[in-house]
């Protein structure tokens, strides 16, 4: 089977500006590894923020060593990932520049077949992203920013409210925020998994598309298999095929019915052997927008599995500056206390981050309808080539890796802006206007239409 070699763990950080050598944790950040040091104050202390901020004109650091066996060095493919880097980040094996990334919001894989030894040495440079944005901002031609949020902060792809907003602090951290891996693969490797579901006359038809990384011209299958709750099994094998759910057990939102979920697997084989699993929970229902006619204009309303839903819930913004606190077991209180009030929807605010795996796995399990924003919020964007690309491998990144989730009502482009734009308050150009357009009515809808056809798109989020 292929494997996963976990590079999470202990790292060695320095600042730029300094001899001095740190352990630190990954995944992580410099501020949290700092705090755990007693190298810089709390910032949620008193007027501490100001100080701190100043440590991110720095430049950081990180570095460790890792063994490999000859086995893992010469396999048919190795690929290493970075789940999360923030964000202007050089990466080195073995002094070698292999990856520089500027989106914190991406999945990074870096092919390094050939170029790993049995003793290999890993470096992440992080560059400051106060001085970046301040260097752009000095050439831009994009004058508004959201209150309380710094000036430049749209040109570099990391979280807006890291560089401030009305209700937070400016605290742009860096660091290796998710886990980091190198993937060994012996002939092939599941690339993704999208399942579409056909609902009528009381089943589901479920159509399963398995998309390949294959390395070698060896003879490789795919076996499929679907759990319900009650432990049934239904089968099938083949890279795009179906399946037929009879009697289905139904998810539904909080207070309209129960959340039973599915266990999908979708096995990769050659010659008797399995070679890679992807396994995930899906939950069957219908979701859309009911947008019907009526005497006040136009409806807009959740419908789910037919029924139009009344959604009471709240936003969700980043539960801190402080990625690395943010866990599991503090996500679940929070989205229990949001139940617990009769919430039964979340909606991802687009000036934070894509959440983890976790958030998503537990409003599946609670029945908590998510609108999810992308992530841009209250600003104006240069949609350049390079940032063009940039995004679009951002959105694939995020929708391949969300989209199964039961919970998952809605794909939104941004936050606050089209009332904005379209009034001339926040674009300077029709240039700008002509890239609004472009980013939420062409790009997005295209990328969605490949990778989510059956989810609803809404380009804003109104003030």
């Amino acid at each position: 089977m292929d494997e996963k070699i976990s590079l999470n763990g202990v790292w060695q950080w320095s600042a730029a500006d300094s001899d001095a050598v740190h352990p630190g944790t990954v995944p992580g950040s410099v501020l949290s590894d700092m705090l755990a040091l007693n190298l810089c104050e709390d910032p949620y202390w008193r007027r501490n923020e100001y100080k701190v901020k100043q440590l991110f004109y720095k430049d950081y650091t990180y570095w460790r060593s890792f063994s490999l066996t000859a086995d893992q060095c010469a396999a048919a493919k190795a690929v290493l990932v970075f789940e999360g880097l923030d964000t202007l980040a050089t990466v080195r094996l073995n002094d070698e520049v292999v990856l520089s990334a500027d989106d914190m919001h991406r999945t990074w894989r870096v092919d390094v077949t050939g170029k790993l030894q049995a003793e290999n040495t890993l470096r992440v440079d992080f560059a400051s992203p106060l001085r970046y944005i301040e260097a752009k901002d000095a050439e831009s031609d994009i004058f508004y920013a959201s209150t309380g949020c710094q000036h430049g902060n749209t040109y570099l792809r990391k979280a807006h409210y890291m560089f401030g907003w009305d209700w937070g602090p400016r605290l742009p951290d860096a660091g290796i925020w998710r886990n980091i891996s190198i993937i060994s693969i012996e002939k092939a490797r599941i690339q993704d998994v999208r399942v579409d579901q056909f609902h009528k006359d009381g089943t589901v038809r479920l159509r399963i598309h398995t998309n390949l990384n294959r390395y070698t011209d060896d003879e490789v299958w795919v076996n499929v298999s679907v759990t319900a709750p009650d432990g049934s099994v239904l089968t099938a094998s083949g890279t795009d095929c179906e399946l037929i759910v009879q009697n289905p057990q139904l998810w539904w939102p909080a207070g309209f019915g129960g959340q039973p979920l599915y266990q999908l697997s979708v096995s990769l084989c050659a010659k008797g052997k399995e070679l890679d699993v992807w396994s995930r929970r899906i939950g069957l229902r219908t979701m859309t927008v009911s947008r019907r006619k009526d005497q006040w204009g136009e409806s807009f309303s959740h419908c789910v599995n037919g029924v139009d839903i009344f959604a009471m819930g709240a936003d969700y913004i980043p539960e801190d500056n402080l990625l690395p606190r943010v866990n599991p077991e503090r996500t679940r209180r929070l989205l229990e206390d949001a139940k617990a009030a009769n919430m039964n929807c979340i909606r991802v605010w687009g000036g934070g981050y894509y959440p983890d795996d976790f958030f998503y796995d537990i409003c599946d399990e609670l029945g908590l309808l998510v609108w999810q924003d992308f992530m841009f919020a209250c600003a104006v964007y240069n949609l350049t080539d390079a940032f063009e690309e940039n995004i679009t491998a951002e959105f694939v990144d995020n929708v391949r890796r969300l989209r199964h989730h039961a919970s998952l009502a809605l794909w939104c482009g941004n936050n606050e802006m089209e009332q904005f734009v379209a009034q001339g308050e926040w674009v300077t150009s029709m240039r700008q206007k002509a890239d609004y357009i472009k980013m939420y009515e062409y790009i997005i809808p295209k990328v969605l239409k490949a990778e989510d056809p059956q989810a609803f798109y809404w380009p804003a989020r109104p003030p």
